[in-house]
């Protein structure tokens, strides 16, 4: 074969090879599916929301936030992980998504069945306090339930939900006892805590935060490492009593494993340019948030030692989910 036949069959192959890759269309094409393991109106529900809503102008296709709640976020978790793994499924989660492998039997390997995108906000529970019990920081807190193993009552969401587990992980760091008080859903055990039913509970900020402001509840401390930038003044639970102990509430974006990494940097460029834009960040602190983002590589090292951490957590405390 002479020198001018071989240059022009590569030339020839060399155009064919350019076409195909100039006809594969560019991600994404059709809408995204965004998948939300429970219920609509809660924390992670806003953040997918608006996200979402961000998200949608960047890509030119629309996200459409899929709410699956039950079984401790477990089905919604395991049908966004069964997904194909082409990008147009995601799930957003929280630490619910580290605790879940403690108390269920799952369908799904929780650290090696998903492909990590990018951690999206993060944020802390903050400790809050019926204004009838007589502390007003976690010193005092400590100081009291070691006067009184047992009888200062914490509220949850239910057994085996990550403010329950959070709560347990500050009563051994602590060295302290209470008594559970579990509910179905966060609401019942915030209106218990304000009628004085029961004492305490570890909330959310976007739930505990407005009751502490309009007088009906007393902040002690954040349980992040750093104060929240909303409300400064409330020192955390590291710094105050319980040196070393840290949790933060926090939401991040993963897919079904084997999700293309062309798809993973594209979310993650998109999503790490929306998280810092001022408007993002002031919706994200108004709800005691701020924002994240990061490499893959970081979620998943971030969900891998929680589910180790709370592992730990679930086994000391003997929690069981009936």
């Amino acid at each position: 074969m002479n020198g001018r036949l071989l240059h022009t069959i590569t030339f020839a192959l060399g155009l064919g090879f350019a076409s195909q890759v100039a006809a594969q269309p560019v991600y994404p094409t059709k809408p995204i599916r965004l998948v939300v393991a429970v219920a609509a109106g809660g924390g992670t529900d806003f953040v997918a929301r608006l996200m979402g809503q961000k998200l949608t102008e960047a890509l030119g296709q629309q996200i459409v936030v899929d709410n699956r709640p039950g079984a401790g976020s477990t089905l919604g978790f395991e049908f966004g992980l069964r997904a194909a793994p082409d990008g147009y499924t995601l799930l957003m989660v929280s630490p619910s998504y580290a605790v879940v492998p403690s108390l269920y039997t799952l369908k799904y390997d929780a650290l090696n069945d998903f492909t990590p995108v990018i951690p999206v906000a993060r944020g802390p529970y903050v400790i809050v306090v019926h204004p009838s019990l007589p502390v007003k920081t976690t010193r005092e807190l400590v100081a009291l339930a070691k006067a009184r193993p047992g009888q200062i009552t914490y509220g949850s969401s239910g057994t085996g939900a990550i403010v329950h587990l959070t709560t347990e992980y500050f009563l051994y760091m602590a060295g302290v006892q209470m008594t559970h008080v579990p509910y179905k859903g966060g609401g019942p055990a915030m209106g218990d805590l304000i009628a004085g039913h029961i004492q305490l509970v570890f909330a959310t900020t976007q739930v505990g935060m407005p009751q502490v402001k309009a007088g009906r509840l007393r902040a002690l401390a954040v349980t992040t490492p750093e104060r929240m930038a909303a409300e400064p003044e409330i020192p955390t639970v590291n710094e105050s009593g319980v040196p070393g102990y840290v949790v933060t509430n926090w939401h991040g974006l993963i897919g079904p494993k084997g999700l293309p990494r062309a798809v993973v940097e594209r979310l993650n460029a998109e999503l790490g340019k929306i998280i810092q834009l001022k408007e993002m960040k002031d919706r994200l602190q108004g709800d005691g948030m701020s924002p994240a983002g990061g490499t893959p590589e970081q979620l998943y090292e971030q969900i891998r030692k929680e589910i180790e951490q709370w592992r730990q957590v679930v086994t000391r405390a003997g929690i069981r989910i009936n």
